[in-house]
């Protein structure tokens, strides 16, 4: 016997997935940088990377977490490759990636090297946040 359409079986609503959410990262090169994050109001997280570091790739989905969580909190995480911003990488000395870069108002407070934990970066965010953190 043919089912017709309205007898098909359809697919329980708790095993479709859910569309992704588009993480609100935004990326800077040489000559929008100031524009985006020095003249920029609030908390930004820089993040200096390259597609070829494999740490960088292991830092990209939970910065992508960071930015999805802390948006309705007016964090910007900012993605500066380092091979297109070769310029931007030089004037903060970044000599190792991923380093990632806390600003407060378009100043920067401090930074970290390295992979970084989540539950460290919400940490820290929720300080700065807060109005507390490095730069008091």
């Amino acid at each position: 016997m043919a089912h017709t359409s309205s007898q098909r079986r359809r697919t329980p609503v708790f095993f479709k997935k859910k569309p992704p959410i588009e993480a609100p990262v935004l990326h800077a090169v040489d000559n929008d940088f100031d524009e985006i994050v020095l003249q920029g109001a609030g908390i930004t997280l820089v993040d200096f990377w390259a597609a070829w570091c494999g740490p960088c790739r292991m830092m990209a989905p939970i910065l992508d977490e960071i930015a999805i969580e802390f948006e309705h909190r007016g964090v910007r995480v900012v993605k500066v490759d380092t091979e297109a911003a070769q310029e931007t990488a030089q004037r903060f000395s970044i000599t190792s990636i991923p380093t990632l870069i806390f600003f407060r108002d378009g100043e920067p407070l401090f930074q970290a090297s390295g992979l970084v934990a989540k539950p460290v970066l919400q940490r820290e965010l929720s300080e700065l946040v807060a109005g507390g953190g490095a730069a008091d």
